[in-house]
């Protein structure tokens, strides 16, 4: 037993310690170094919480960010699960070549990250792109996409909201899994495909949206290919997402000490509105058999 025990532990060493090198060391010393003035050459200085004190009185590029930043994950969330159950919804059908859909609309999320695409949506919205080709073709006046600040920000959201694949294969799986029983009961009443979906497919499904709604919600404030690619932030800092200005601050303006402070913001941030949306969600998942446990 404790030979087995003992051989348990060395199965798990590796994983331990990567997690501590790689995880718990950089996520400790990342809050350390919020205090501090760093420069990464010169050994850090404490500094108290001056880099809070600053971030929140007198730098006026935080706010800024901290605003677009909450504008794009309020735009960027609802549009992409919306896109993904829409088109889930559609491939749940059985249908002649519906696996070569599936796996069409799920390429975009393996692809859309990369810095290639980045690059060919900055063409495709530039002045003389695609788009303003189409749009000129029916009669439009071409549209500044990237150099103005009024559009710039729905070119970086479209991009992230065509990479909804991952979201809509685990909304597809969900689907799979409603009883067909109740679509069939529903069908003898003379329901409508309004009243299954939204009366017995959603209820049936809100614990697969939370779970997309929490991960897509991280993601999106942790993009930073898209704007960085496509805009670099501009025009105005209209696309200016606090991981560029992070970034910035970190790596160009070797402020490495601010850098950790505006990250420790953006995760406490980030730790809040997942901690809203697990109490509220009490109040709209529905967890099969839950009240047979009660």
């Amino acid at each position: 037993m404790y030979e087995n025990r003992k051989l348990g532990f060395m199965y798990v060493l590796p994983f331990v310690i990567g997690v501590a090198l790689f995880k718990l060391f950089p996520f400790v010393m990342s809050f350390a170094l919020s205090f501090t003035q760093y420069d990464l050459i010169e050994p850090p200085k404490y500094i108290g919480v001056e880099n809070y004190r600053e971030m929140f009185t007198t730098d006026k590029l935080f706010p800024k960010s901290l605003g677009v930043t909450l504008m794009f994950v309020a735009l960027t969330v609802p549009l992409r699960l919306a896109a993904a159950l829409f088109v889930a919804q559609i491939l749940n059908f059985k249908l002649r070549g519906i696996n070569f859909f599936r796996s069409a609309f799920y390429l975009p999320s393996i692809l859309g990250g990369s810095i290639a695409v980045s690059i060919l949506w900055r063409f495709i919205f530039s002045r003389n792109g695609l788009i303003n080709q189409a749009l000129i073709a029916m009669g439009f006046d071409p549209i500044l996409w990237l150099a103005d600040e009024q559009y710039s920000l729905w070119t970086i959201v479209l991009l992230n909201v065509w990479q909804f694949g991952s979201s809509m294969v685990i909304f597809l799986a969900a689907l799979q899994n409603v009883p067909q029983s109740l679509y069939e009961a529903a069908a003898m009443d003379g329901a409508g495909k309004g009243t299954v979906f939204f009366r017995i497919t959603v209820p049936l499904i809100t614990p697969v949206i939370f779970f997309n709604l929490i991960m897509q919600t991280v993601h999106a404030f942790q993009e930073f290919n898209g704007p960085y690619m496509v805009t670099e932030g501009g025009p105005l800092h209209s696309t200016y997402l606090l991981s560029l200005y992070i970034y910035e601050q970190s790596f160009k303006l070797f402020n490495l000490g601010y850098g950790t402070a505006l990250s420790w913001v953006l995760f406490a941030l980030v730790a809040v509105l997942s901690a809203v949306a697990f109490y509220s969600s009490k109040y709209w998942v529905y967890y099969a058999g839950e009240k047979e446990g009660k």
